[in-house]
């Protein structure tokens, strides 16, 4: 029996309020894991892959048209997110000695690269030469200087590569002047399938003994907390709402979990395990790992029953979640975090993989403690 190949098919899907066309780019693996990628935001829009049954269900969150990310930009489905990934506090930031004021779009903080961010661009698309086993896509964009207050001209370029039972995404940014770069993608995952309920029986665990403890306003407060004795702990697996609701301050203030977790890494560079998911229902499994040294997990807490996804089905609180890879939130005001710093003539790379498999009924507890 011949293998079919991995393959690439391309699409319109739209044109935004200002008259740019918005593609649609679907890459398929011979093992029956696809994903759908815009040029808007360069965004995850779908992504389906096989139960244990082989039955295929669309596994993250987002919109059938382009006029639900123009319209609902504030959730990310999907996106990358930049020039800076979550929250700088005060929306302000020093650098060489020189004070740099963002756009406010979170309360006092600017989120997520400011109110016109990287989410809300158009990215030129070019079709990576596919090999035996992959298929990939480069989606590049310029972010001019003085963009959302940023310095420097930032050159971008991600690159999707789909395998057999893996997503990669690889991350490189280049500047003319000193600035700050923080990337990530904001997918939001429901592994028993988008619009069938909430992630709480979703397993996770995060290799993270510590996390970075938020202020009022979900700015890091500059500590390294550990995670031990918390409802944070989530370095054995643990469903996901086992203790949502605990009388915590920490999920108090964030309404669930919004929180950046420090990574165990022995170097800056390797690429780590960062995070398993299980959903016993469908036996998939998600597998994270990453270059970057820390990872946020979002459980979906702004989501209220106004939206309705790709299936039609409105999203209400933590259906969906995320688990962004990245430097840690507001990174420049905090000299003890790992830099976010990039000058000219350097090279700043990123890599994240998201691995997709199943697990039987009878070998998914027996396994779940183990990476």
């Amino acid at each position: 029996m011949v293998t079919p190949a991995p393959s690439i098919t391309k699409q319109p899907f739209g044109t935004t309020p200002d008259g740019a066309a918005a593609d649609l780019y679907t890459l398929t693996s011979p093992s029956g894991l696809s994903v759908a990628l815009i040029t808007y935001g360069a965004c995850v829009q779908q992504l389906w892959a096989p139960d244990r049954d082989g039955r295929r269900a669309n596994v993250v969150l987002g919109f059938p048209t382009l006029d639900g990310y123009v319209a609902h930009d504030g959730h990310y489905f999907g996106a990358t997110v930049g020039r800076f990934a979550n929250r700088i506090g005060g929306a302000t930031f020093m650098l060489d000695g020189v004070t740099y004021r963002l756009p406010l779009n979170d309360g006092p903080n600017s989120l997520h690269g400011g109110t016109t961010g990287f989410d809300r661009r158009v990215w030129e698309a070019a079709v990576v030469p596919p090999t035996p086993d992959s298929v990939g896509l480069d989606l590049r964009y310029t972010s001019p200087d003085g963009e959302m207050g940023y310095p420097g001209t930032l050159s971008v370029t991600v690159t999707y590569t789909l395998s057999h039972d893996s997503l990669r995404i690889d991350y490189r940014t280049t500047t003319d002047a000193p600035t700050i770069v923080n990337l990530t993608n904001h997918t939001c995952w429901n592994l028993a399938g988008e619009g069938t309920g909430t992630i709480y029986d979703h397993v996770l665990t995060l290799a993270a003994d510590r996390y970075t403890p938020v202020d009022a306003t979900l700015v890091p407060t500059g500590e390294l907390a550990p995670v031990a004795g918390t409802p944070l702990d989530f370095t054995k697996p643990t469903p996901t709402g086992a203790r949502i609701r605990d009388g915590f301050p920490q999920l108090a203030v964030a309404g669930g979990y919004d929180h950046n977790f420090a990574l165990a890494r022995r170097d800056s560079t390797s690429l780590i395990p960062a995070a398993r998911v299980d959903e016993p229902t469908s036996g998939r499994r998600l597998e994270i790992a990453t270059t970057e040294p820390g990872i946020q997990l979002y459980s979906g807490n702004m989501l209220d029953g106004t939206l309705n996804g790709t299936s039609g089905k409105a999203y209400r609180q933590s259906d969906g979640l995320a688990l962004e890879t990245q430097h840690f939130p507001d990174s420049p005001n905090h000299p003890n975090f790992p830099s976010t710093e990039l000058r000219p003539g350097r090279v700043l790379t990123s890599t994240t993989v998201y691995r997709l498999s199943t697990e039987p009924h009878a070998r998914a507890a027996g396994r779940a403690g183990r990476w």
